[in-house]
């Protein structure tokens, strides 16, 4: 190996324990002060993250509406919302989600982590909404988290039911992504070292 590949090695290296650096000291404050709301800010947080699910679903069913049709028939779906900003080599987001079970109606409450790495600067926010046609996939994802490394790509696939999913990104069989962005419905997903995971302070 090159002295030259060596010192690019070395300087991917440095740049990813930066970003955990970075991040995983913002996630523990962010979870310490989530701990220290009192009831009433709770019940606030809660309203603000229903009114944000049920803002981006309006903007989903707007700008594919056959999504309606495909989480109505699902066992379960959950909506996020994240705004990130990255400065310079290191940075990363983080977002509040809800998830939902289609047959009980139970809600529960989730966040979301991406963490980043690369030079330049950038501001960024976009929606996603799992759709899950599976139960066991959707309590796995609640209970468990869904985590994807480095950077996940997904292209744009529909069912054979017609085309029910059309819009939709499928991370696995069964289980399907709708990502909003400024300018719509994404074609292309992309999760760059995203945690979906278990709000414990909002459940």
């Amino acid at each position: 190996m090159s002295s030259r590949s060596r010192s690019g090695i070395k300087v991917f290296l440095v740049l990813l324990c930066a970003v955990g650096l970075i991040a995983l000291p913002a996630l523990a404050d962010g979870d310490k002060k989530d701990a220290g709301m009192s009831a009433k800010e709770k019940t606030k947080k809660r309203t603000e993250i229903q009114k944000m699910v049920d803002q981006t679903l309006e903007k989903l069913y707007a700008a594919q509406p056959k999504a309606k049709k495909a989480i109505s028939k699902s066992e379960g779906y959950a909506v996020f919302s994240n705004f990130g900003m990255k400065i310079l080599v290191a940075g990363g987001g983080t977002g509040k989600g809800l998830a939902v079970n289609k047959e009980t109606g139970q809600k529960t409450y989730m966040k979301m982590l991406e963490v980043q790495a690369g030079i330049g600067l950038g501001i960024k926010k976009f929606q996603v909404i799992w759709v899950f046609d599976d139960e066991s996939d959707f309590k796995a994802f609640i209970d468990q988290g869904w985590e994807f490394g480095g950077q996940a790509t997904a292209a744009a696939k529909m069912n054979g039911d017609g085309n029910s999913m059309q819009g939709a990104l499928s991370v696995k069989p069964g289980v399907w992504v709708y990502q909003l962005t400024g300018d719509g419905l994404a074609l292309e997903l992309t999760l760059k070292g995203t945690r979906y995971y278990k709000d414990k302070n909002l459940n």
